[in-house]
């Protein structure tokens, strides 16, 4: 982003290139004392594009917070993101940011960086993921080598090497690292009431709130408390008849008042458009669902079950429409609602398969959300969920990075056949982003980020419930390495080579530290005073 007082290519980190290592196409020009534009350098046009898009971009609810209150579009620069949302970002958002605004040596690079942090912060990892990790850091650490100056590497970027093998020592990152600790200790500065005496503020409220916690139990189960509140995208835990079908005892919950219409004739009529209205009452009588009802009914089809028979009467015509649903740890929400929202929650994803195919992923936006009931008691509910699916053939409507697994959809578009419906318990959640270009026109292909469930775990047998909301909800995945490595100079200059006056501004600090060394024994009190002068050598 190249931003004044932060960066590290500066007119003395270029000085040191002379002497460090041999980059001459990065020295100053002797005619204008200029320095030519790095190929890792933004432009104004890419910072305005990379800002805008952050601007823009919207999550799901609960994923990260709202990134335009970080954007600065006067300066073009990002400012006060949050621990939450600097891990999105560097483990979700940079291979989309940077994909069309740096060349490909620099784009593969940072990618490759994202994907390592993205598979070491998984909630499940394995030995062999992280023996993996150890191995592919360093060729990582070596690549940004021959790209960024040295000025760029201190002991953090250092630090990366040692994580996979702490991982594989200690387990997951989320229960070590400083997160939990962080939220604890800004729930116990939020209890202090009195700034006089507070150590007895935060003593007194930990004391209540255990009081409060031990006596909820002694209540009666219908008296809500905070501890018995509905987790976050929980589903329905109503009671549900055990000799129900399969399809009847689906978990969800719908958001919000829902509205009555009438079905199967808007769907019938765009799958033939051609029907006129007197025909569209036959069509409803015909094919299947009529041959299965006959079916059912017929005397000598050896059918007995009155649950079967209200099954093949078919829904009631009359169906509630909902805006949202909560299904499988995931809120849902009809598209027509993303414009008036700051969170997108409308993005589906189904796996099914084609004739080409096994196994074909289905990605897409919810329209409607549909409740279907079948006549009879008890009562037999069924909630669809009516998609718009983009054209899911591979290499023409999707595709997949070969290296990275990134996916991609083709915006314009959408698949060819009629079947918009699905389970509500089939649907995964994804959210899309637009490729920031300073191309003309909008990019055609948009990416695809998958989600997990918050409150669910994949194993290799079963789903285990979550103890703690962590954000790494990810699974650990093999990303295979480019180990070609570019050996002309030239690609650490820009291809449109402009020169720019770098900033010659050292980051310094002149703080004043005191050190004071107490003991009991013979009151001894050593203070001495220390100027730090921190600058780029």
């Amino acid at each position: 982003m190249n931003v004044s007082g932060r960066t590290k290519d500066t007119s003395k980190s270029r000085e040191e290139l002379k002497e460090l290592c041999c980059r001459p196409e990065l020295h100053q020009d002797e005619t204008s004392k200029k320095f030519p534009k790095a190929c890792y350098t933004l432009g104004k046009e890419s910072k305005q594009a990379l800002c805008s898009w952050l601007k823009d971009i919207k999550f799901p609810d609960g994923y990260a917070s709202n990134m335009a209150r970080c954007v600065d579009m006067n300066k073009l620069k990002i400012f006060g993101m949050k621990s939450h949302d600097c891990h999105v970002f560097m483990q979700r958002l940079i291979p989309i940011a940077f994909h069309d605004l740096l060349p490909n040596n620099v784009w593969q690079t940072l990618t490759e960086l994202s994907m390592f942090f993205r598979d070491l912060t998984s909630r499940v990892i394995t030995t062999a993921d992280m023996v993996r990790l150890e191995t592919i850091i360093p060729l990582i650490l070596c690549k940004l080598e021959r790209i960024f100056p040295p000025s760029f590497f201190d002991s953090m970027e250092h630090l990366p090497v040692h994580l996979a093998y702490e991982a594989r020592l200690a387990g997951p990152v989320q229960y070590r690292w400083m997160y939990p600790f962080e939220r604890f200790l800004r729930r116990l500065k939020n209890n202090i009431r009195n700034k006089a005496k507070v150590e007895g503020s935060l003593c007194n409220a930990y004391l209540v709130e255990e009081a409060s916690s031990f006596c909820e139990y002694y209540f009666a189960d219908s008296v809500k408390t905070r501890h018995r509140k509905c987790p976050r995208n929980s589903d329905d835990p109503r009671p549900i008849d055990s000799n129900m079908f399969l399809i009847f005892k689906f978990p969800g919950r719908p958001i919000g008042a829902y509205i009555f219409r009438c079905m199967h004739e808007e769907e019938l009529r765009k799958e033939n458009p051609a029907l006129r209205p007197d025909e569209v009452d036959k069509k409803l009588d015909t094919n299947f669902e009529s041959w299965f009802e006959s079916h059912v009914k017929e005397p000598n089809s050896n059918v007995h079950d009155d649950m079967m028979k209200d099954f093949a009467s078919g829904p009631l015509r009359n169906t509630r429409v909902y805006s949202g649903y909560y299904v499988n740890g995931f809120k849902f929400h009809v598209a027509r609602r993303n414009s008036t929202t700051l969170t997108s929650n409308s993005g589906v994803f189904v796996k099914g398969s084609s004739n080409l195919t096994d196994e074909l992923d289905y990605y897409g936006m919810l329209d409607e959300i549909i409740e279907v009931e079948y006549p009879a008691l008890p009562i037999k509910r069924i909630v669809l969920f009516k998609c718009s699916w983009y054209d899911p053939t591979p290499r023409i409507g999707t595709r997949v990075h070969s290296n990275y697994k990134l996916v991609e959809v083709y915006a314009n578009r959408r698949f060819n056949k009629f079947e918009p419906f699905i389970f509500a318990v089939q649907a995964g959640q994804v959210f899309y982003a637009k490729y920031p270009t300073i191309r003309r026109g909008p990019s055609e292909w948009i990416a695809v980020c998958r989600m997990k469930a918050r409150s669910t775990i994949e194993m290799p047998t079963s789903l285990t419930p979550a103890d703690h909301d962590a954000f790494q909800n990810e699974e650990a995945e093999g990303h295979s390495l480019d180990s070609q490595v570019q050996t002309t100079s030239q690609l650490l200059v820009d291809v449109n080579i402009t020169y720019e006056e770098l900033d010659d501004e050292e980051i310094s600090t002149d703080d004043e530290i005191d050190v004071v060394i107490e003991s009991d024994n013979d009151n001894l009190e050593i203070s001495d005073d220390y100027d730090t002068d921190y600058d780029e050598d």
